[in-house]
């Protein structure tokens, strides 16, 4: 096989008995198949000659069993063929999953979701079928051609020069078409990325696309994916289907000069009929197993392409371990924050810096608003803090100890996070909410719920708490959405409680009942509120005043109106819209 299986050794040693049974399998039917013919030649040159019927008989019953036995081989090395094939590819899809699952948002940010869901389905699924169709063929094939040429030349090497000569410029030709025909099987996989990105987007968004009625747009862009899919497909299958004429205009030839010249020799009583019979079918199987050994290096040469993309994702570096921690075993207990001279940019090379000297402390149980114009860095400060992103300059400090010698695991088993995009997963409401806390009775469920004011809109669904969810959560609102994730993030009783513009489409009143609720439930709980109505954040212990990703001013409320001119800013424009309304 073209695929080295070295890279994936540890995917074949546990299965390693069916990766070897199924060619062994596979050589009984081959033996069969290359006896078979000198049986039926015998039948021909004796039995039939000398009208000798018992020899018939008894030969043609030899025949029968034969093909049993192949038949017995055959299904076992389909079978074990199968069987190293979907194992093979369920531990390499599971392993593959998980290098995802490890990836930090950089990392994320580096492969398209298309392209990651292909990966994990179409491009694996080639590795599969290549394995399957391998160790089916890879002895079948060669020990075919190998045996019914050893019999060809046995039963006459003059007739058998012709197959040396034909072979030879099948293999060049084969040759040629792999190496026309893989760069394209790798562009048809990457035309398969887009296909998958640009569907994923459609569904996700297809609302939004209905009520700005893009249907047609999203259409024509969907149909331009999918043309330049079907392009690439099509421009990579031209070469692979010239294989096949290639080769049948080459067994034809061959056939009519065994038959031209063996037809001579049987005339001058040098070649028996029989043995023409045999020679013909022993010719016809050496094309064969040519053209399955074809068959095999095209799918290979697919699959390598494939394996590359599938290797591209397991090697990737994982920017975010914690590998060097140096306190794995500590927990978050209190929920001090401090950032000290924190600077961040999300392209290593940018000279514009997304984050830029971050300097401030967070008391335990304190609540603390963030505020400040899209784009100034807000949700990015935030992220810091569970290491969703390290910061590039300075140090993030959780409990006087740096995140970075934290475990991923015990750092953020001690964050809550509601991002600014609400997720929820299919399943039932109380499916959704245990994510916070699988252990949680439903009378601790139920109290985050009403801490979130979730608890009256889910009592009123006729299922209740046992309401299905379909995929994302769409069919409850965006605010009965955004309160669901907060009462999760509650239900996970976190030490650090953060709100990323998690209450924008909740209405002031019922707002204002959740940061009450806060007060009540999270007494001991950091909060970090991003918002961007200052109503929201009025009360907060400290306020984060940013712009363009400093922090421009720090303080109370009070304080703020009178010190800081971004504030001040942001104050008036929301008190007139209020009053104007």
């Amino acid at each position: 096989m073209v695929i080295k299986m070295k890279r994936y050794g540890k995917y074949v040693k546990p299965y390693l008995s069916s990766f070897i049974l199924g060619p062994i399998m596979m050589i009984v039917e081959v033996i069969g198949e290359v006896w078979l013919p000198a049986m039926m030649a015998d039948i021909i040159n004796v039995g039939a000659a000398n009208h000798d019927i018992p020899y018939i008989i008894t030969k043609g019953i030899g025949m029968v069993i034969m093909a049993f036995i192949m038949m017995a081989g055959g299904i076992g090395g389909a079978y074990f063929a199968a069987n190293a094939a979907m194992h093979f590819g369920r531990d390499l899809r599971k392993d593959l999953f998980q290098k995802v699952q490890q990836f930090s948002f950089a990392n994320i940010d580096s492969f398209s979701t298309g392209s990651l869901v292909t990966r994990l389905t179409n491009d694996i699924t080639q590795l599969q079928n290549v394995i399957m169709m391998g160790l089916r063929m890879m002895l079948r094939a060669p020990g075919m051609m190998i045996g019914a040429v050893i019999m060809a030349f046995m039963m006459n090497a003059s007739l058998a020069v012709i197959i040396l000569i034909v072979m030879p410029l099948l293999a060049c030709a084969i040759g040629t078409i792999i190496r026309i025909a893989f760069p394209r099987f790798e562009l048809m996989q990457k035309k398969l990325d887009k296909l998958n990105s640009n569907i994923q987007e459609i569904l996700i968004g297809v609302r939004v696309i209905k009520s700005f009625v893009r249907g047609e747009y999203e259409e024509a862009r969907f149909s331009e994916a999918n043309e330049e899919l079907k392009e690439s497909g099509l421009s990579a299958f031209k070469v692979v289907i010239i294989q096949m004429p290639i080769m049948t205009f080459a067994m034809n030839v061959t056939v009519i000069a065994i038959v031209w010249f063996g037809g001579g020799q049987i005339l001058n009583g040098a070649m028996q009929v029989g043995d023409l019979t045999a020679f013909t079918t022993y010719v016809t199987q050496i094309l064969m197993s040519l053209m399955m050994l074809a068959m095999v290096l095209l799918q290979s040469s697919r699959a390598l392409a494939s394996s590359r993309r599938i290797i591209e994702v397991l090697d990737t570096e994982i920017d975010l371990t914690d590998d060097k921690a140096r306190q794995k075993e500590a927990i978050v207990r209190e929920g001090r924050i401090a950032f000290r001279h924190v600077s961040f940019r999300y392209y290593k090379n940018s000279r514009e810096k997304v984050l830029e000297d971050i300097d401030f402390t967070i008391e335990p149980g304190q609540t603390v608003g963030i505020i400040g114009s899209t784009g100034s860095g807000k949700s990015t400060l935030v992220q810091m803090i569970p290491r969703l992103y390290d910061a590039d300059e300075g140090e993030v400090l959780v409990d006087g100890i740096n995140v970075k010698d934290y475990s991923l695991h015990n750092l953020r088993n001690g964050v809550s996070m509601v991002l600014q995009k609400n997720v929820l997963f299919s399943g039932t409401i109380m499916e959704n909410l245990e994510w916070g806390d699988e252990a949680a009775s439903e009378e601790e469920i139920r109290k985050a719920a009403a801490a979130a004011q979730a608890d009256a809109f889910i009592c009123g669904f006729p299922e209740g708490y046992d309401t299905e969810l379909g995929q994302g959560g769409v069919n409850v609102s965006g605010g009965q959405k955004q309160r669901l994730c907060i009462a999760r993030a509650l239900l996970k009783k976190p030490k650090i409680l953060i709100l990323d513009d998690s209450t924008s489409a909740v209405d002031t009143a019922t707002e204002a009942k959740i940061r009450e609720s806060f007060h009540t439930t999270l007494q001991n709980t950091t909060k970090l509120i991003i918002a961007q109505r200052i109503s929201s954040v009025m009360d907060a212990d400290l306020i984060l005043v940013m712009e363009e990703g400093r922090i421009v001013g720090m303080g109370s409320h009070d304080s703020l109106i009178s010190s800081c001119h971004a504030y001040q800013e942001i104050y008036n424009s929301q008190m007139d819209r209020e009053v104007g309304a």
